[in-house]
């Protein structure tokens, strides 16, 4: 029995995920690199938010929710996916879009994510402050109580490390998923190495390592905080997660690792360093990263290699979250 099968979910992601060799770059740099495909989960592009969505979609069907309602940065994967998932099953949605990036760039506010997210033709609403958690979901909470006053049965995906981290679950069972691929194929990873944002992923998946009984370490590369900061929101997503699922959580918190390394200059900003890893993931194996996320996760990766964290001779599996879409409201960043 997989550690969520109790759990309610419903069914979004093209799963299992492929399990991929990146040939060229693996004899750039001296090291077995493998990617998990999680930008191929179906849903309008992808990403590892379609996997988080199944659980927290499926609380809102045991709520019997008509309406959605998330929040998220104008260029979000989340609010695209989250818009996606509710148009499949036949839900309303809203969404709140907030500023966190300082752009005027009209491709920014207008291609991508945010051009899907019109596309289906989601409510939005605009939340002005740049980075405020608490704030962003008190907004949402506020506009699903207009919403039952006026007879919707409305459920908040929220943003902030407060609530109940049901998206979490999601990669507590991609974790088992990845296992089981490996032990199909004999491979012995020896490092994995994901990005950490809101933290569901990183938790999830060093969570489900360690129910699983695997040892290896999960590497987070920050890209929205830096690494204390970010270490202790994983360390609370990750109790939170354990005791969801009572499972021992000795050690778990010892076990959080992130670097913040690639995070300058800020979320979803790149450096030029980071842009110059987007451009050559794109070239030497043909996958697409995007700025906010992948292309700084995957920077992180080839900086641990570079610096000796990941060995020469190893086995590491990058896990790439998705994102693609950005890659549009960046022209200026990813052209040339």
């Amino acid at each position: 029995m997989a550690l969520t099968d109790s759990l309610p979910q419903v069914a979004l992601a093209h799963k299992p995920t492929a399990l991929e060799h990146l040939r060229n770059i693996s004899a750039d740099c001296g090291v077995d690199v493998w990617i998990k495909r999680d930008d191929c989960t179906g849903l309008l592009f992808g990403g590892n938010k379609v996997r988080q969505l199944e659980y927290y979609i499926g609380q809102a069907v045991v709520e019997n929710a008509d309406v959605l309602l998330t929040t998220g940065a104008v260029q979000s994967n989340h609010v695209r996916c989250t818009v996606a998932a509710a148009r499949k099953l036949g839900m309303d949605v809203e969404v709140q879009l907030e500023n966190r990036v300082a752009s005027e760039s009209q491709a920014y506010h207008n291609s991508g994510n945010a051009f899907l997210v019109h596309l289906m033709g989601a409510t939005i609403h605009h939340f002005s402050v740049g980075d405020d958690e608490n704030g962003a979901d008190n907004a949402l909470y506020e506009r699903a109580d207009n919403l039952r006053r006026q007879g919707r049965r409305p459920y908040v995906i929220p943003l902030s490390n407060a609530h109940t981290p049901w998206g979490a679950l999601g990669y507590v069972e991609a974790a088992e998923e990845l296992l089981q691929q490996q032990q199909q194929m004999d491979l012995n990873a020896d490092a994995y190495v994901v990005a950490s944002g809101s933290a569901s992923t990183h938790a999830g998946l060093l969570t489900g390592m360690r129910a699983s009984g695997s040892q290896v370490p999960v590497y987070g590369i920050c890209v929205r905080r830096d690494a204390d900061s970010q270490t202790g929101r994983v360390r609370t997503k990750s109790a939170a997660l354990a005791e969801l699922l009572e499972c021992d959580s000795h050690g778990l918190a010892d076990a959080v690792i992130c670097y913040d390394d690639a995070l300058w200059p800020g979320y979803g900003v790149m450096s030029d360093a980071v842009g110059e890893t987007l451009h050559y993931v794109a070239r030497s194996e043909g996958i697409a990263l995007d700025p906010t996320y992948t292309a700084k996760s995957f920077h992180g990766l080839l900086t641990l290699i570079k610096a000796g964290v990941i060995e020469q001779g190893s086995s590491v599996v990058y896990i790439h979250t998705g994102g693609t879409p950005a890659i549009f409201a960046y022209p200026e960043l990813v052209s040339g």
